[in-house]
C-alpha cells in the first residue's frame, strides 16, 4: 500500500481547480481520474459563462463563491493567458410580469455584491443588439466566457509544475476510512491501494456512488442526485447577437438563454429535462418549445434554423419541482472523518466558482 498525502478523485475544473490549490500549498498531490482526459464529464458539457453571481439566495454558499470565484478567475484567465472575454449579458422582460420578476433579481444581485447592473434604455438596447426585442433590459456588464479547456490545461500545469500528477484510466473500486487515513483502491491499467491524509471527492456526477463506496462514511451523509438534463440548439450563419442574452429565469434553470463561444458561434439552450440516466443525445424534437421561448425575445427566429448540437446534465441535489438547493462542501465537522472533503451538488455556477471552492476547501482543511 502507497502512502500519499493527498488525493483528488476528478480531473473536471473543479477538480483541478482543488488539486492546484493543494499543490500551490504545499501538499503532496495525486489526481485520479476514470477518463483519458481532464475534464470530459460536466466541464466539457456547460456553457462556458463567467457568472456574474445575480441569481443566487444571499448568504448562499453559490452566492459567496460565485461572487469570489468570478473575480478570482478573471485574475487567473489574464494572468495565465486563457482566453475569456467579458461580452456582458442582457437579461430581458417581454411582459410587465417579467418586468417586475426583472428588478427582483436586480434587488437580489445588489444584496448579494454585484453592483454593476444597470437597466439600458431602449434606444441602448437597439444600438447594442438591434434583433432584440424587450420591454425592459438589465445589463451585466461583468458576466463573459472562457475557454474552459484551456482553463483546465493552466491547472493542470500549475499542478505539475509544484509536483502534483494525474492517474488517467483509474477508475475507483472501493475506500474504507481508517485510523491511518482513507484507503482506496483503484482499478484500471495499474491498480493500486493508496493510503491518504486527505480525500477530495470532486467526481461530479459520481461524486454520491463514490462517497458511498467509502466503508466508515455513515449513509445518512450522501444526499439524493438527481439528473437534470440541458439541451443545446445552435445557428448556423452569422450571429445575431453580441452578447449573452438571458430570460428571465425558469424553475430548476435560467431560462432558454443566448450562448456564445470565443469564436461568436451562438448556441440555445439549456433547457431542463429531467432524466434518470445518463443520456446526452439531443432529441431534435425538443427544438418545438425552443422556438416559442426564443420568439419572446427575437421574433425574427426562421423557422427551421436550430440545429441539435450537445447536452449536460446537471448533478442535481432536489427532486422535481423542489426549490433549488446549495453547493454541500462537506468536511470533517459535519460527518466527522479527518481529511475528509465531499463536493455534492456542484451544478451552476461551479465553473466560477471552482477557485473559490477550492479556497472553500483548504480553509476547511485549515490550510487556507
Amino acid at each position: 500500500m502507497e502512502q500519499v498525502d493527498s488525493i483528488v478523485i476528478g480531473a473536471g475544473v473543479v477538480g483541478m481547480a482543488c488539486a492546484r490549490a493543494l499543490a500551490l500549498a504545499g501538499r503532496e498531490v495525486i489526481v485520479i481520474e476514470k477518463e483519458s482526459l481532464p475534464g470530459t464529464g460536466i466541464s466539457a458539457r456547460n456553457s462556458g459563462v463567467i457568472h456574474a453571481g445575480i441569481y443566487y439566495p444571499t448568504g448562499s454558499l453559490k452566492a459567496q463563491l460565485c461572487l469570489r470565484g468570478k473575480d478570482l478567475l478573471y485574475d487567473y484567465c489574464q494572468n495565465h493567458a486563457v482566453p475569456h472575454r467579458r461580452c456582458g449579458k442582457l437579461i430581458v422582460a417581454t411582459s410587465a410580469t417579467e418586468e417586475t420578476a426583472l428588478e427582483n433579481i436586480r434587488k437580489l444581485a445588489c444584496a448579494n455584491g454585484v453592483d454593476d447592473l444597470r437597466y439600458l434604455s431602449q434606444k441602448e438596447v437597439a444600438e447594442r443588439e438591434p434583433a432584440l426585442v424587450a420591454t425592459k433590459t438589465l445589463l451585466s456588464p461583468s458576466t463573459g466566457i472562457v475557454d474552459v479547456h484551456s482553463l483546465i490545461l493552466a491547472f493542470q500545469g500549475d499542478l505539475e509544475n509544484h509536483s502534483g500528477m494525474i492517474a488517467y484510466n483509474t477508475p475507483v473500486l472501493g475506500g474504507r476510512v481508517t485510523d491511518s487515513g482513507i484507503v482506496l483502491e483503484t482499478g484500471g491499467d495499474s491498480p493500486m491501494v493508496l493510503q491518504a491524509k486527505t480525500l477530495i471527492n470532486a467526481a461530479g456526477l459520481g461524486a454520491m456512488a463514490l462517497a458511498r463506496q467509502l466503508k466508515g462514511l455513515p449513509e445518512k451523509f450522501v444526499p439524493e442526485l438527481y439528473y437534470a438534463k440541458g439541451n443545446y440548439f445552435s445557428l448556423p450563419g452569422k450571429p445575431p447577437f453580441r452578447h449573452l442574452i438571458y430570460p428571465v429565469p425558469e424553475q430548476a434553470g435560467l431560462g432558454v438563454h443566448v450562448t456564445l463561444d470565443l469564436e461568436g458561434q451562438v448556441r440555445f439552450g439549456p433547457d431542463v429535462e429531467w432524466v434518470r440516466e445518463l443520456d446526452y443525445p439531443v432529441d431534435p424534437a425538443r427544438a418545438a418549445p425552443f422556438y416559442a421561448a426564443i420568439r419572446r425575445y427575437w421574433p425574427d427566429l426562421p423557422d427551421n434554423a436550430l440545429a441539435p448540437d450537445y447536452s449536460g446534465i446537471r448533478p442535481k441535489l432536489q427532486a422535481p419541482g423542489e426549490a433549488a438547493v446549495d453547493f454541500m462542501i462537506q468536511g470533517p465537522a459535519t460527518h466527522d472523518v479527518p481529511g475528509l472533503i465531499n463536493l455534492f451538488g456542484i451544478e451552476s455556477p461551479g465553473l466560477t466558482s471552482s477557485m473559490a471552492i477550492a479556497e472553500n476547501v483548504l480553509m476547511q482543511l485549515d490550510l487556507g
